[in-house]
């Protein structure tokens, strides 16, 4: 079987304004992620790692090289087997969770049984109690709950997860995480996170990749080594210290190198 996504030689520049150089975001990714996997990308701020993502989704097309899906080229957006989890939520405000649901299921064919299949997802994190409620109703964490099982009702074998709980308290982020991983454990998914936290890699992923500062490239990938679902007691063990302490010594250049490229700016600016 060939892996889930490839990403080949993958390079992305940004047209600069008036004048300005051109912004070089990634710098000759190359990466295979594995069929039921959970990857996250982890770097400082600006290192191209949402950039990635859509490249990998199809929602950006790359300057140079290219990303497969299975064995189908990514040409256009979102490849029919890949769905989208975004940081902000995106239910329609007009709609009820569960019609929210009907959208999303009929815009992908399914016409018949959507409403089982909706509530399902929803029952798989504890949200079925809310299906007939308008989002305003909601709490940011409920959001994020109904947008995973959106992300887990379209059936598609890849879900890819752009810093979907970064709006969240530290609290409930982990109990998300638990969650996350009771899924892909059950559903055999493969899944690609962005994140900036640490501790939200270590609990999650499968492996790590740890990109550099600004142009991305992968400094390292860190295996993890521990069996999903994880126990909320993984966080107290040894191996988990020690996995988020070897992130930390890899990202610390990159954070200093990019904080102070963010103070030039600022200085060029202001003179």
């Amino acid at each position: 079987m060939p892996p889930a996504i490839t990403v080949d030689r993958v390079s992305q520049r940004f047209a600069g304004s008036n004048g300005a150089p051109d912004a070089v975001a990634l710098d000759d990714i190359s990466l295979e992620i594995n069929r039921g996997e959970f990857v996250c990308l982890l770097g400082p701020s600006g290192c191209g790692k949402s950039t990635l993502l859509n490249i990998i989704g199809g929602l950006i097309d790359p300057t140079s090289g290219g990303v497969t899906v299975g064995e189908t080229p990514v040409n256009g957006p979102l490849p029919r087997d890949v769905a989208f989890v975004f940081q902000e939520s995106t239910l329609l405000p007009w709609y009820t969770v569960l019609e929210n649901f009907r959208v999303s299921l009929e815009f992908q064919g399914r016409t018949s049984g959507w409403r089982e299949h909706a509530l399902s997802a929803l029952s798989a994190v504890g949200m079925e109690g809310f299906a007939n409620f308008y989002p305003s109703a909601l709490s940011i964490g409920m959001k994020q709950r109904i947008n995973m099982a959106r992300g887990i009702a379209l059936d598609t074998g890849i879900l890819l997860m752009d810093e979907p709980f970064a709006a969240l308290d530290e609290q409930t982020r982990l109990v998300l995480g638990e969650d996350l991983s009771v899924l892909l454990a059950r559903t055999g998914k493969t899944i690609v996170f962005v994140t900036h936290s640490l501790a939200e890699a270590v609990l999650l992923a499968d492996r790590i990749v740890v990109m550099t500062a600004r142009p991305g490239k992968i400094k390292a990938i860190i295996s993890v080594n521990e069996p999903h679902p994880r126990s909320p007691d993984f966080m107290l063990a040894p191996r988990f210290s020690d996995v988020r302490n070897q992130c930390y010594e890899l990202l610390r250049d990159e954070i200093r190198h990019t904080v102070d490229a963010m103070r030039e700016a600022r200085d060029a600016r202001a003179g």
